[in-house]
């Protein structure tokens, strides 16, 4: 008569041992006598064989998906070089909106202005000649010669011989294509608005200003505090951002 083993039919031990079987299984070979070893073992411990680890890491893992998807290496010089090429592409795409968003910035400075340009006429007012009573001549009076406006004017021009003085800036004004024109119409309504001695200045032509634009500008005066006079008077005129600014060459 037979007895079974205790804790159930005999298979059991065989049972227990099948996960210890499928994690030997796993574990890779000794390449010159097959025995299975860690994955991270330097030595074979029976035949005492140097065995390859797999490096870890980002490159060791990158190379790895490589050779699955293309079955082929070109080295580990590939990363680098592709790294150096997507800094490249995106310092490119940067630069480009950059650029970009520049180009629309002056051009929208160029094509919208505050003011119209303004022309005007003063027109003389036309008299009714008044005649003496008991008077028989008729006839009209010689219409007083036309004035000439002050917007026709020459624009102020930052005297030669000054080295070094004070004036009121009104707006400073990107030196595009167009930017010229846009500045003397600029400068043309700031006349129409009442204030005295406008002109424009070149800023690449002085060191006191950073280049690139044309500097409207109104008076020309020796000291801080009678700039910043002309700072109140322009600011009354409609030029709440004027500020004093010393000019030197």
């Amino acid at each position: 008569m037979s007895v079974s083993p205790p804790g159930g039919g005999g298979e059991a031990p065989e049972a227990a041992d099948a996960p210890q079987r499928v994690a030997a299984a796993e574990r890779p070979e000794c390449p010159r006598c097959g025995t299975t070893h860690e994955p991270n073992q330097e030595y074979c411990l029976e035949c005492g064989l140097r065995l390859p680890v797999e490096a870890s890491g980002l490159v060791p893992r990158l190379s790895r998906a490589w050779r699955s998807r293309f079955g082929w290496y070109p080295g580990d010089w590939v990363w680098p070089s592709l790294l150096a090429l997507l800094i490249a592409a995106l310092a490119g795409i940067g630069s480009a909106a950059f650029v970009s968003h520049d180009e629309k910035r002056a051009g929208y400075v160029t094509a919208t202005s505050p003011f119209e340009p303004v022309t005007s006429a003063i027109t003389a007012a036309e008299h009714t000649p008044t005649v003496p009573s008991g008077s028989t001549q008729t006839g009209t009076q010689p219409s007083p010669p036309q004035q000439t406006p002050a917007l026709n004017q020459a624009l102020k021009v930052w005297p030669a011989d000054r080295q070094s003085g004070w004036t009121v800036v009104l707006q400073s004004l990107p030196a595009t294509t167009n930017g010229r024109a846009f500045a003397v119409a600029q400068a043309r309504a700031a006349e129409h608005s009442g204030l005295q001695d406008v002109g424009i200045i070149d800023s690449s032509e002085y060191s006191s200003l950073h280049p690139g634009y044309y500097v409207l500008f109104s008076g020309v005066y020796t000291s801080f505090d009678d700039a910043n006079t002309g700072v109140t008077d322009a600011r009354s005129h409609g030029y709440p951002r004027a500020y004093p600014k010393r000019i030197t060459r």
